[in-house]
């Protein structure tokens, strides 16, 4: 590692790329990919292209992407940081030996402490705790950190994924409180992908929440579910239907300042989505777009609102988990 030739990381290439190392992703997979992008961008000499990073064993790389780090942050006076963040990812997932070496590095973490601020994304401040922290969890709770992680929410689209931390709230669970965190598949068929791919590698416990009409797919899921897992599969429709009508009246209110009377009680049970296709068609308002919508009722939440009791026993499902 002598002789190389390094650029400069900026403050917003290292916020990047520790941003990037602490979401919940894969761990080889988020590792090599900030630590190949700082290679082939700040290694001036010798110059590799991505496919000699591809052929590179993972203990060079780990070299020369910790030497760029430190060439800019300084060495570490302590590799405290580094040691939790590598017990932790291994508390995630079941680690190789290649992904071993990839934790296993020397980077200067706590020098870019200082450049974490207040509106930073929370895997960020969780990062800046682990200077200090005695208990994870006890922070987690205290700040809203929602790292570190103690479960996984699999959903089939961005509405759950926008609203079902927010209705949880109103139920006194709090998501980031409790370290849980929602994804968003894209689909029926992806939930079981993500599902299958998750328990090879996932430690934590994974619940599945599926629209009524993914019985097939909840069938393909069952065989795969461990002990510690649980499948929802909704008796209303999709999570839209569950959504309650004064509360979608209130958003509708808010799209557009030409309704009097909003038809809510025109939409039949199982038929929201089309309901409010339609409506957003024949109002001239633009597409209706599902994570729009989730974020206007998102933002006309209030705790008078009374949610439904699918909801209830989505969330206390959730919360037992």
């Amino acid at each position: 590692m002598e002789n190389l030739k390094i650029k400069l990381l900026t403050n917003e290439q290292i916020l990047l790329s520790f941003d990037r190392l602490t979401r919940f992703k894969f761990t080889e997979d988020k590792y090599l990919r900030v630590f190949k992008d700082v290679i082939t961008s700040n290694l001036l000499y010798p110059k590799f292209k991505k496919q000699d990073l591809d052929e590179m064993n993972y203990f060079d790389i780990t070299q020369l992407a910790t030497s760029i780090f430190n060439y800019t942050l300084g060495e570490p006076k302590s590799l405290e940081i580094n040691k939790k963040l590598a017990e932790y990812e291994k508390s995630l997932f079941y680690i190789d030996n290649n992904t071993e070496i990839l934790l296993d590095n020397k980077i200067n973490f706590e020098a870019a402490i200082s450049f974490i601020c207040d509106d930073s994304p929370l895997n960020l401040k969780w990062l800046k705790s682990l200077q200090y922290s005695i208990n994870d969890s006890n922070i987690r709770f205290l700040h809203s950190l929602k790292y570190p992680l103690s479960k996984v929410v699999i959903c089939e689209g961005i509405t759950e994924e926008i609203l079902l931390p927010e209705f949880s709230k109103m139920l006194g669970y709090d998501f980031d409180k409790n370290g849980v965190y929602t994804i968003s598949a894209g689909g029926k068929n992806q939930v079981v992908k993500l599902f299958y791919r998750l328990a090879d590698t996932l430690k934590l416990p994974i619940f599945i929440l599926l629209d009524k009409d993914a019985q097939d797919n909840c069938n393909q899921i069952q065989p795969k579910l461990r002990t510690f897992d649980k499948i929802y599969l909704l008796q209303s429709g999709e999570f839209e239907d569950i959504i309650p009508r004064e509360l979608l009246e209130k958003t509708l209110k808010y799209a557009t300042e030409n309704i009097s009377n909003t038809p809510i009680n025109e939409i039949e049970s199982g038929h929201t989505v089309e309901f409010l296709e339609d409506f957003f068609k024949h109002r001239g308002l633009h597409e209706f777009k599902k994570a729009e919508f989730a974020t206007m009722v998102k933002e006309n939440l209030s705790v008078n609102i009374n949610l439904s009791d699918e909801i209830k026993k989505v969330i206390t499902s959730i919360s037992e988990l």
